[in-house]
């Protein structure tokens, strides 16, 4: 786990996003660019102001790893793919369901919820290819309460900011000093 000194958005005890060095010194940002804490402490305080919100909502971690999995992959964020898979690992994922979650359509292993929050995911986070669908909308209100898809939409919403300033600054993934060299 990063020192909280040095890293933003905690996620199932790990943090997100480096606000002062990467955590890989090999694999910095892009050179020059602004760090958000230094850019924008008041945003970023806001930022987990919700962040501490939705981790404590009440929607199950397996759930909330999930949908930050799939909303990263569908941004191409390695970072928080790296952080959100490594996560859902610790708490007892299965390697399957990661390894088939951006085919979850396609796939038994995922129940109707979690099915239900991953279609409202795809649906929140491809906002510029249509806005969600009357069915989307009324399978993610099949299985859950008003209060927690009010909590889905905004872990959707948070997990999109933190792909957006990762891909955005220049952010990648950790890696181990012995897979460089290699």
């Amino acid at each position: 786990m990063r020192n909280l000194s040095t890293g933003c958005h905690v996620g199932g005890g790990s943090l997100v996003f480096p606000l002062h060095d990467h955590p890989n010194p090999e694999e910095k940002a892009r050179d020059g660019q602004t760090r958000p804490l230094q850019g924008g402490p008041k945003a970023i305080g806001a930022m987990m102001a919700l962040e501490s919100y939705v981790s404590n909502c009440g929607l199950e971690h397996s759930l909330m790893e999930l949908v930050k999995t799939r909303a990263s992959q569908i941004n191409a964020c390695a970072f928080c793919l790296h952080m959100h898979t490594a996560d859902a690992r610790k708490a007892g994922e299965r390697e399957d369901r990661l390894y088939l979650l951006s085919a979850w359509r396609e796939s038994k292993l995922y129940s109707q919820r979690e099915k239900a929050a991953l279609a409202w995911t795809e649906a929140l986070t491809r906002l510029s290819e249509g806005h969600p669908t009357d069915e989307d909308y009324e399978a993610a209100r099949l299985c859950f309460s008003e209060e927690e898809l009010v909590q889905l939409t905004f872990l959707i919403g948070a997990i999109n900011v933190w792909n957006r300033l990762n891909v955005g600054f220049g952010y990648s993934h950790p890696v181990e000093a012995e897979l460089i060299e290699a």
